[in-house]
């Protein structure tokens, strides 16, 4: 991130640091992750609610000062709403089911009027004559990460990527840097990261549909999903997220949300699984701070 003078929070979205996580995975191989629970929506979802009204804005679908609404698990939300009051719009979320009460509140902190029913968004869109941001058919998302994240990461790791690994949700994280990071090399594997019982990708039936993993393993394949890009899924029990969670806590001095702790857990698992060389570097993604669970 930068250390001059910002116009607005918009500015403070991106150039997060990589990370090396040498103290909670020795080898082999090494792991680096993308920050993105340190931008001011507290996740990696502050790119694509950026672009998303940036661009809606630009072509006039989304009006001066008109309301912005949005279903959401929570991350989006706070990225809106971080977007919105630096734009002028103000934001409506309806908070979609198994999310933490912390998640609400915080909403509401940025100023967001949160609604409980999940179905509520397209009603409240239309009778309060705004934009819906439908996050899973915006293409703005994929192409945030396909533009910012990816680049970032590659010029931050020297160009030395092997694999990346990340959870599904809207898939739009997983997708841009996938494409970005294959476009400046091929050979790049990439792994998207499912909650065990939960996982469509994989091609098997649904479960358990119900995890710690919120926001990702909606228990099916996201609309602009792109199977080219994906390697391999790899699985991750509650279990595994909950102790590398505390794992990443208490070696690393990183708090952060469960995703982002499968993320780790499924990058130390395909580096310990022979595909990659030993000295491979996988580099994944933190998406959200801890502190909203």
């Amino acid at each position: 991130m930068s250390s001059t003078l910002t116009a607005s929070a918009l500015d403070l979205i991106g150039g997060t640091p990589l990370i090396a996580l040498d103290c909670v995975h020795p080898g082999p191989g090494r792991i680096l992750a993308k920050a993105e629970f340190m931008q001011p929506g507290g996740s990696v979802k502050d790119r694509a609610a950026r672009a998303i009204l940036l661009s809606a804005r630009a072509d006039g679908r989304l009006a001066p000062q008109a309301p912005v609404v949005e279903m959401t698990s929570g991350n989006m939300g706070a990225g809106l709403a971080v977007a919105c009051a630096a734009l002028g719009h103000p934001l409506v979320v309806t908070l979609s089911a198994g999310n933490s009460p912390q998640r609400a509140r915080m909403l509401e902190a940025l100023g967001a009027d949160v609604a409980a029913a999940a179905e509520a968004a397209h009603r409240l869109a239309r009778q309060r004559g705004g934009y819906y941001v439908d996050q899973f058919h915006a293409p703005e998302g994929v192409r945030s990460h396909r533009d910012t994240t990816g680049p970032e990461i590659w010029a931050q790791s020297g160009g030395r990527v092997d694999a990346w690994i990340a959870s599904v949700g809207t898939g739009a994280t997983f997708l841009g840097v996938a494409a970005a990071l294959r476009g400046r090399n091929p050979r790049v594997v990439c792994a998207a990261v499912e909650p065990e019982g939960c996982r469509p990708l994989a091609g098997e039936p649904v479960t358990k549909p119900r995890h710690v993993l919120q926001g990702t393993g909606y228990g099916t394949v996201p609309p602009h999903w792109d199977p080219g890009l994906m390697d391999l899924a790899v699985s991750v029990t509650d279990d595994e997220a909950t102790r590398w969670r505390r794992l990443l806590a208490t070696r690393e001095g990183l708090h952060v949300g469960y995703s982002a702790a499968a993320n780790v857990c499924a990058a130390a698992a395909l580096l310990a699984s022979g595909r990659l060389p030993a000295d491979a570097v996988a580099v994944t993604v933190l998406c959200d701070t801890g502190l909203k669970y």
